[in-house]
């Protein structure tokens, strides 16, 4: 299963962009022997200024597939294994490819939240914008790491 990343905003360089390459080339790595790669990153910009609706039209025309979750902070709050189980159900059920959806500085749109297969939170904090992209990359290799069996994730 390929799994994509969407999101509103671009990522220029700094700290946070070599975190986010580190842990998605970790993710890569480690995913490929258990059926889960990295597909798309996949930035948005609105432009003109139309707010969360038209950055969900533009997260629309752009989703790879028909699955996708959301980062929300209404969403779930749950640990990295379960994160990892949900990922790995998703593989299981023959998805081919699944988005993973970050907002811009306004959040989510209710539509595309209301759509999305799962909402998830890093809880009850707000984030800014690129460190929930480095969250969810590292919680993408954990992820990988914990359905490989692997030391990386202890508990």
């Amino acid at each position: 299963m390929k799994v994509h990343i969407c999101v509103v905003g671009r990522l220029r360089g700094g700290p946070e962009k070599a975190l986010i390459d580190d842990y998605l080339g970790r993710f890569d790595k480690t995913g490929r022997g258990l059926g889960l790669s990295l597909g798309q990153v996949i930035e948005v910009e609105d432009r003109k200024g139309g707010g969360m609706a038209a950055e969900a039209a533009l997260i629309r025309q752009r989703l790879p597939g028909a699955a996708y979750w959301v980062m929300d902070e209404r969403g779930e709050v749950m640990t990295s294994p379960s994160f990892a189980e949900h990922l790995g159900a998703q593989r299981d059920r023959g998805i081919g490819d699944l988005a993973l959806v970050i907002g811009g500085a306004d959040g989510i749109d209710p539509s595309l939240r209301a759509d999305a297969g799962l909402a998830i939170s890093f809880g009850k904090m707000v984030w800014p914008h690129m460190l929930a992209r480095v969250m969810l990359s590292e919680q993408l290799y954990r992820a990988a790491s914990i359905l490989a069996g692997s030391p990386y994730h202890r508990t």
